[in-house]
């Protein structure tokens, strides 16, 4: 496999891979060496999607057995990474372990690290002998200031240190390690949690640095307040999406940026946006599911690899227009189609449709409006739900899902935000929707 192929099969690396490949996160390292004010490690809810949240912690051996068992089920895994719950470099031999087990024992797989970046350099020399070939560092900010505001404590060498003298050292390591790593060739991303008032006009900054030591992408994600945290005890909120969409648009200016992470849980599994743990490993389902070949695996990803590239090559033909762009929301159980209710969505994609050409902003997090129950119509506590969501989703002019009730589509059709229900591929859609939309309003006008 081709360094091109290597990052075209990671669902993080590559936007429109994440309709295509799966990814596992394994969780065997519990322990952290750094205390962020936004973070509870502690707080678990099976139905929560966070950083930091597992239902269960697994030694190596576990972790190996149940990736054995995942490919079988699941062909179009291809990437398995560590990142928690707490910080794989704090917890090296179960870490390392587990990538050897996996090297030695299903080299097809890529390997992917994701840490906070304080004990990275001093571990290249495994990261590069285990090939774990992507490495995500989570950097919030390059100015000791700032991270005071970010940082509890790190736990450095066996010695505790606070607030700015604590972020100064991390921030000296994350660089470092940066640097180290990327130097070996090895894919380094940056992760930045968008904390709004600390770092929101200082993460172009950290682009720029981070862009001029190695990473080739900076993941901006909007802050997520874990409960019983520093920051929900003082009250801090989550960015507008404005704000995040701003933010994003200076860094992207500098260096790549990815707009379609889902902020996984420590032990995801399946496309970016589909946790399939719950179904793959229930005792009910497993025996029913059906079970894959190395061969029907191969010839699986083969199909996709070629999809993707002929994906990849029309992108590439669209050079779009000049035309002031719209916005839309798409609801989308994943692989690049439109094919969620509008009821059940637990979250939007965005896009910036200009032309014959999109771009994807984001992902914006709702409460689900039918909250699972087959009644989709007007509620007491549905009403506020929708509020919420026509709030979040107050710049987009379509909306595209596969269904949705009357009332919720008058309710957006007050907000100024026009439903329509079409199920298929997202991108033909896209550009359906905004042909209709041109002509919508040029009739308008005229």
């Amino acid at each position: 496999m081709n360094v091109l192929q290597q990052s075209t099969r990671h669902p993080c690396y590559d936007e429109l891979a994440h309709e295509y490949f799966a990814r596992m996160h394994v969780a065997v390292a519990p322990k952290c060496n750094i205390s962020c004010k936004y973070c509870n490690i502690k707080y678990d809810c099976v139905s929560e999607s966070r950083p930091g949240v597992v239902s269960r912690v697994l030694t190596p051996e576990e972790a190996y057995r149940k990736v054995q068992r995942t490919v079988a089920v699941l062909p179009r895994l291809t990437v398995v990474g560590i990142a928690g719950p707490g910080d794989p470099l704090a917890n090296p031999q179960e870490t390392f372990d587990t990538f050897a087990l996996l090297a030695e024992g299903m080299p097809d797989l890529q390997l992917c690290l994701s840490t906070n970046g304080l004990m990275l350099a001093d571990y290249a020399d495994e990261i590069e002998r285990y090939r774990i070939n992507h490495v995500t560092v989570t950097m919030n900010t390059i100015n000791p200031a700032i991270g005071s505001q970010v940082y509890q404590a790190i736990f450095y060498k066996g010695k505790a240190y606070r607030e700015q003298e604590a972020a100064a050292i991390l921030i000296e390591r994350q660089l470092a390690g940066i640097r180290e790593i990327a130097a070996r060739g090895i894919r380094v991303k940056v992760n930045s949690v968008l904390i709004p008032g600390v770092n929101d006009g200082h993460l172009a900054e950290v682009s720029r640095a981070v862009r001029d030591l190695g990473a080739f992408s900076h993941n901006i994600m909007p802050l997520i307040i874990s409960p019983g945290s520093r920051y929900e005890r003082e009250g801090r909120q989550a960015p507008d999406p404005e704000l995040t969409v701003k933010v994003q648009e200076e860094s992207a200016a500098i260096i790549p940026v990815m707009r379609h992470c889902r902020q996984c849980r420590a032990d995801a599994v399946g496309l970016l946006g589909e946790d399939r743990g719950q179904d793959l490993y229930d005792t009910g389902n497993s025996e029913t599911l059906p079970v894959y070949s190395l061969g029907e695996r191969e010839q699986l990803l083969k199909e996709l690899d070629d999809e993707l590239e002929s994906r990849h090559r029309r992108r590439f033909a669209n050079n779009g227009d000049a035309e002031t762009g719209i916005r839309i929301a798409v609801a989308t159980r994943g692989g690049g189609k439109v094919n969620m209710h509008f009821g059940h969505a637990k979250e939007f994609l965005i896009y910036e449709v200009h032309g014959r050409e999109s771009k994807l902003l984001g992902i914006r997090k709702i409460q689900a409006y039918c909250n699972g129950t087959a009644d989709c119509g007007e509620g007491a506590d549905k009403g506020a739900i929708l509020e919420d969501t026509i709030h979040l989703l107050r710049d987009c002019r379509i909306l595209l899902c596969s269904g949705i009730g009357e009332y919720p589509q008058e309710k957006l059709r007050h907000a100024d935000i026009m439903a329509i229900t079409r199920k298929g591929g997202i991108q033909e859609l896209l550009a359906e929707c905004g042909r209709y939309y041109r002509y919508f309003r040029d009739s308008q006008i005229s």
